[in-house]
């Protein structure tokens, strides 16, 4: 298909009309309101509109992918385990990518983050077109319902509400840095691209995909990069092999969404009796499974041409002048200090209640925590009735599956149903 009859495909979808701001005075009202315009607000906006369930839905579309994610990255994701959640066969990559005949393969071919955006973006104007790109300032209780306080400056009084925050409110640094000057040190998701590093010496602590893509990318674009890990080595994952797919590899080590083995095809399937096991269990799975791991497709890019120090651990951090001293400690308790102009912890994020702004101090103490994150009942509702948590908030309830986008093809499924019915009752007992 060529080029002009895509492109008129991706506009046959015109943009919603934005509507000029509400003047603030009494608030308005609906049944349900989705906080977040990532892959699971989206997703289950998706579902609850193919349902005829009335909603609405606050946030910029895909705005962590767009605007904190290497701008040349490749997803970790197989293309198979890459899609949005809709009912119709035609909302999937696959599907997207054949009516435009784009190269999709189910495993083995990496999914560029610019085609990803492509494809979110046909999606979200396809079955999301209503989604309103304000922020919720403030979410707080009221009668059998909440109020939320807009942006804009306009109110909206819900009976539901979900939480799909994604992961920008809990980018974890290490208290270590916290001493270092603020232009010294960052996180990576503060980075989309590294022209600001250009000729700058560069310590990416961590061992995962965030650190290994953004290491990458820095050098391509001029920094002087380096990798430091707490691992002994960097853990890629393993490139597809043809005879993974035999008989009785599978049976031994078979295929999910988020990775080979039974553990992982588990969680992907059992992710309800996930939420029945002990807490100790399920806080150390979602703790060490699937650990920091880069793409198979990185090894080529960064060894031999990135300088790594792997087994050392970072003990101490201080500016000396306007460089970054960092001490790191390895085996048999060896130190080795390092110096910068920059530091970057790509030491992932740590979803925690108390770290989303908007919610009101009397509604974040009601909601019943573990270990941070919302305790949630079979239907992903919170300690709170009404109040709903979905994405990587939800891991340690459901499992390493909520840390991964795939996880929304389980979830806005099961929550809209769920959402669905609670609304035809309402109205029924009224």
């Amino acid at each position: 298909m060529s080029t002009a009859i895509a492109q008129v495909l991706d506009e046959s979808v015109a943009r919603p009309t934005v509507e000029p701001p509400p003047v603030p005075g009494a608030p308005e009202t609906c049944e349900i309101a989705i906080v977040g315009a990532g892959p699971y607000g989206l997703s289950l906006a998706a579902q609850l509109s193919a349902r005829g369930v009335n909603f609405r839905i606050f946030g910029k579309p895909l705005e962590t992918w767009r605007e904190h994610m290497p701008k040349d990255m490749l997803l970790k994701s197989e293309g198979f385990a890459s899609s949005l959640s809709h009912p119709s066969k035609e909302a999937t990559l696959k599907a997207w990518c054949a009516a435009r005949g784009l190269a999709f393969r189910d495993r083995g071919l990496p999914v560029s983050l610019d085609q990803f955006l492509r494809y979110a973006d046909w999606f979200q104007k396809s079955y999301v077109p209503s989604v309103e790109e304000t922020y919720v300032s403030s979410l707080e209780p009221s009668g059998d319902g909440f109020v939320l306080g807009l942006e804009n400056g306009s109110r909206v009084v819900a009976r539901h509400v979900v939480l799909a925050v994604g992961i920008s409110s809990f980018a974890d640094i290490p208290e270590t840095l916290s001493e270092l000057a603020p232009d010294a040190v960052s996180h990576s998701y503060d980075h989309r691209d590294g022209a600001w590093f250009e000729g700058k010496s560069v310590i990416v602590i961590g061992g995962g995909a965030s650190a290994v893509d953004l290491a990458a990318l820095l050098k391509d674009e001029g920094a002087r990069v380096r990798i430091v890990a707490r691992d002994k080595r960097i853990r890629y994952h393993n490139p597809p092999d043809a005879r993974d797919d035999t008989f009785f590899a599978q049976l031994r080590r078979p295929a999910s969404m988020i990775g080979p083995g039974w553990r992982s095809w588990a969680c992907v399937h059992l992710p309800w009796l996930f939420r029945l096991l002990p807490q100790s269990f399920r806080l150390r799975a979602v703790k060490r499974h699937l650990g920091p791991a880069p793409g198979w497709f990185m090894r080529e890019r960064v060894e031999g041409h990135i300088e790594m120090l792997t087994g050392h651990s970072l003990d101490a951090a201080r500016m000396l002048g306007n460089r970054v001293l960092l001490r790191f400690v390895g085996r048999w308790n060896k130190a080795v200090t390092l110096e910068c102009e920059h530091v970057i912890a790509a030491t992932g994020y740590r979803p925690d209640v108390s770290r989303i702004a908007f919610l009101s101090e009397d509604l974040r103490s009601r909601i019943a925590t573990v270990d941070g994150a919302p305790q949630l009942s079979a239907s992903f509702e919170t300690s709170v009735p009404g109040l709903y948590a979905i994405g990587p908030v939800a891991a340690n309830s459901f499992g390493p599956l909520m840390r991964f986008m795939t996880g929304a093809e389980w979830v806005a499924p099961l929550v809209a149903k769920h959402l669905a019915l609670k609304v035809s009752r309402t109205r029924m007992a009224g």
